[in-house]
């Protein structure tokens, strides 16, 4: 599958909570790490998703925020995802990030050089991905 999205995982359902109109799909990655996505409950449905399903998680880098020295910080966001910065791509304006957060798995989240140099990001720094459940797309094979 290709697609525009920089961000593609491969993971397993791990929960599925469901209301009337919205399920919230709990995915567990190779590393161990686990990420959210909030999709519609006709999507989840549809996609015949439930515990033990192999799925694939979609996002768009810009979707995505990179954050250091959280300790004594709680967000909305409900994923974040910790990691070890493996590279960054320098450009005029914005620059992209990629996050080791084990297992194999890298997330890369376009940014702007003013955040870039403000957190002074280098590789082998810790950091943490931060997205919202909304800005996850799940797929499965057909």
């Amino acid at each position: 599958m290709k697609t525009s999205a920089r961000n593609q995982f491969t993971g397993t359902v791990k929960a599925i909570k469901q209301d009337t109109v919205n399920s919230e799909v709990t995915i567990a990655l190779p590393g161990g790490q686990e990420l959210v996505a909030a999709i519609t409950r006709d999507s989840c449905d549809n996609l015949n998703l439930a515990a033990g399903s192999p799925v694939i998680a979609l996002i768009k880098s810009t979707h995505i925020v990179i954050a250091t020295d959280l300790d004594h910080i709680k967000l909305s966001a409900r994923n974040q995802l910790n990691g070890i910065i493996s590279d960054i791509e320098r450009g005029a304006v914005n620059s992209v990030v990629a996050l080791d957060v084990g297992g194999g798995t890298l997330i890369t989240a376009g940014i702007t050089m003013q955040s870039t140099e403000q957190l002074d990001l280098r590789p082998g720094q810790k950091a943490t991905a931060i997205f919202k459940a909304g800005s996850v797309i799940l797929g499965v094979l057909a």
